[in-house]
């Protein structure tokens, strides 16, 4: 809109009329919102965490991302596998049957299972991201200082979880009721390891268990663990 002020003495000042119709503003308006359309953090076809988004997306032509919040739930639901080891100080106190019982009362399934006797070559293979520190030698030779128990365990979340109940690295900060909140004094004698993580998981079973030594079988008890 143009507007002009004019002043004379005395006089309050006039406003000169519009040039411009109203269908021309409105126009004009439309096209600066078509415009500037890109600029907004949401646009008018965003369809965030909504059903209709999966059929519109069928329905258009352009390569847009949509987020569609059963199927984030299902990523967070997966069935991983994590190994668990009894480490030598755990096998020699007698802890093997605690350490077991506190997984299978938690619901995870226990697909492998052994007595073994490490190598320092396979000691050093799963240990190879400490290879730099200082008391890599000294772990390596405690890991192989009398036998382990190896435990492949599967279940939703089961990674994440066998963290919480094992509990931090060192087990004067471990909090009570966690494996080495409640059974272990000093980090280096501090029971049991387990995975860090989904793909940790993977490739430490594979590292640890041979072909044929895992066991698939179905819990009766897992309608009453999982909806």
């Amino acid at each position: 809109m143009e507007a002009v002020a004019v002043f004379g003495s005395g006089a309050p000042p006039r406003l000169r009329p519009p040039t411009r119709t109203f269908c021309s503003l409105t126009r004009s308006r439309t096209a600066v919102l078509r415009r500037c359309d890109h600029l907004s953090a949401f646009p008018s076809n965003f369809n965030l965490f909504s059903k209709s988004s999966t059929r519109s997306r069928a329905a258009s032509s352009d390569n847009e991302s949509f987020i569609f919040l059963p199927h984030l739930v299902a990523s967070l639901e997966r069935v991983d596998q994590t190994y668990i080891m009894v480490k030598p100080d755990g096998v020699q106190r007698g802890l093997v049957g605690e350490i077991i019982s506190r997984f299978e009362k938690k619901g995870f399934k226990l697909t492998g299972l052994k007595l073994f006797q490490c190598t320092k070559e396979l000691a050093e293979e799963h240990y190879k991201d400490l290879k730099g520190k200082s008391f890599f030698p000294g772990l390596i030779e405690y890991i192989t200082s009398g036998p382990v128990v190896c435990m492949a365990w599967e279940g939703v979340g089961v990674v994440a979880s066998a963290r919480k109940l094992i509990g931090v690295t060192n087990p004067l900060e471990a909090e009570p009721g966690t494996i080495r909140g409640d059974l272990a004094i000093q980090k280096g004698r501090n029971v049991i390891h387990g995975s860090d993580s989904p793909e940790s998981g993977k490739r430490e079973v594979a590292l640890w268990f041979k072909e044929g030594e895992l066991v698939e079988w179905e819990p009766a008890l897992v309608p009453w663990l999982i909806e």
